[in-house]
């Protein structure tokens, strides 16, 4: 049987926080073996500290509450951060963070000495926000032309519409205020929507959103 193209949202509070590391739990919200992505949210307890490691295969992350370091920079609450393919580094909260990641790629253990790219801290209060469509405002996060991909947040104003469009990729959905919704349901704040490649629906919002969504490939009208 084909694999469904419809959206699918994915409800956080109905899946279990799995022990990761010591004072670390981690929910596991979505994975894509083919492509060797995933999606979890991330619990750091006071103090708690991921040892040195190094990514095969890069990481983005949003950090919803609290604040995570590393040896490169401390990214707070509502910001971005993003470690590219062959980081090498330590993670740390000092009080305590939750963080939701999107995944490419596994970690590895690592040794004093151990060298590759830095880690970026990306600050949304320093982006501009851009006109997108009638009552949607974006900020342009992150973009990597080679792999097609890229990250925005996006507002919508109350009653604003996304005209019914298809995927040519996929897109995962992370909705940080406010609620939006498709043909799939409505889709609120602390939950995430897997639009996967194919995918046909239009969205809207009654009463207004703030959005993360991190896309692969593009979208055409339907």
């Amino acid at each position: 049987m084909a694999e469904s193209t419809a959206s699918r949202i994915i409800e956080v509070s109905e899946i279990e926080w799995q022990p990761m590391h010591p004072g670390i739990l981690a929910k596991p919200l979505w994975n894509d073996g083919a492509t060797k992505r995933r999606v979890q949210l991330t619990r750091f307890e006071a103090g708690s500290k991921l040892n040195l490691h190094r990514h095969d295969g890069d990481e983005i992350l949003y950090v919803i509450e609290g604040a995570i370091a590393d040896e490169f920079g401390t990214v707070t609450a509502g910001n971005l951060g993003y470690r590219p393919n062959g980081c090498v580094h330590s993670v740390v909260s000092k009080h305590g963070a939750t963080v939701f990641a999107l995944i490419t790629g596994g970690v590895a253990a690592a040794r004093d000495g151990d060298r590759g790219p830095a880690s970026q801290v990306i600050k949304l209060n320093e982006i501009a926000w851009v006109d997108a469509l009638p009552g949607i405002r974006q900020k342009p996060v992150f973009s990597d032309k080679e792999t097609r991909r890229r990250v925005v947040l996006a507002r919508f104003e109350p009653g604003a519409k996304l005209a019914r469009h298809r995927h040519v990729g996929d897109e995962i959905v992370f909705v940080i205020e406010g609620s939006n919704a498709d043909e799939s349901g409505e889709l609120v704040a602390g939950n995430m929507n897997y639009r996967p490649n194919g995918c046909v629906h239009s969205v809207w919002s009654t009463n207004g959103a703030t959005a993360l969504a991190f896309v692969t490939g593009t979208v055409e009208p339907a």
